[in-house]
C-alpha cells in the first residue's frame, strides 16, 4: 500500500528501558519525629515511648515512609529504630531521610532487582519522559547496570535520543 505510515521505532531492535515500569504505586509519606520531642529538641524517653504507643500507625498502611527529624535535635540511633519498630508491620518500607532520599533509596533497591540480561548486545534507550519524578541517581545506576549488557545506551526518546555509551568492538 502506497503512502502507508510505518512505525520504524516499533519495528526496530531498539530496546526501551523505562523507569516508570519500575515505579511502585504505593503512597509515599513522611514522618517527622520532632513532634514527639519536648519542644522539638529533647528526647524524653518515657514520654517518647508513650507517644509512639498511643499514635495511630494505620495511616501508614502499605506506604513507603521517609522517617526524619525536622529540627537540629541530637538523637540516639535507637530513637529512629524504635519508630521503625512501629512502622515496619504496617508500612511497605521505611527509609531514613526526606522524601527525596526515599525515592533515591527505593530506586536503588528496585534497580538491583532488574534482570538486565534481556539487554545483552542490544541498542538500548533509557526513556526520558515520565509521569513521575524519577531521581537522577536512578538514571546513573541504570546506566552502570546497562553498560555491562547493552551494545549501546542512549537517553530520551527514539526520535531525539542522546548517545551515552557504545561498546567498542
Amino acid at each position: 500500500m502506497e503512502g502507508e505510515i510505518v512505525n520504524k521505532v516499533a519495528n526496530s531492535a531498539l530496546m526501551v528501558f523505562d523507569m516508570e515500569d519500575l515505579y511502585p504505586s504505593n503512597p509515599r509519606m513522611e514522618l517527622d519525629i520532632s513532634k514527639w520531642l519536648y519542644e522539638g529538641f529533647i528526647l524524653r524517653e518515657k514520654e517518647f515511648r508513650a507517644a509512639l504507643k498511643d499514635h495511630d500507625w494505620s495511616v501508614f498502611s502499605d506506604a513507603y515512609v521517609a522517617l526524619y527529624c525536622a529540627t537540629d535535635a541530637i538523637l540516639p540511633a535507637w530513637a529512629f529504630m524504635l519508630v521503625t519498630s512501629y512502622l515496619q508491620p504496617i508500612a511497605k518500607q521505611v527509609f531514613l531521610g526526606d522524601r527525596k532520599h526515599l525515592e533515591s533509596a527505593l530506586f536503588q533497591d528496585l534497580l538491583q532487582q532488574v534482570d538486565y540480561s534481556e539487554y545483552d548486545g542490544k541498542a538500548t534507550i533509557v526513556k526520558g519522559c515520565s509521569k513521575h519524578d524519577i531521581p537522577e541517581e536512578a538514571y546513573v545506576l541504570a546506566t552502570q547496570k546497562l553498560m555491562k549488557h547493552a551494545r549501546s545506551v542512549m537517553f530520551g526518546e527514539a526520535c531525539s535520543a542522546v548517545p551515552i555509551f557504545k561498546k567498542k568492538v
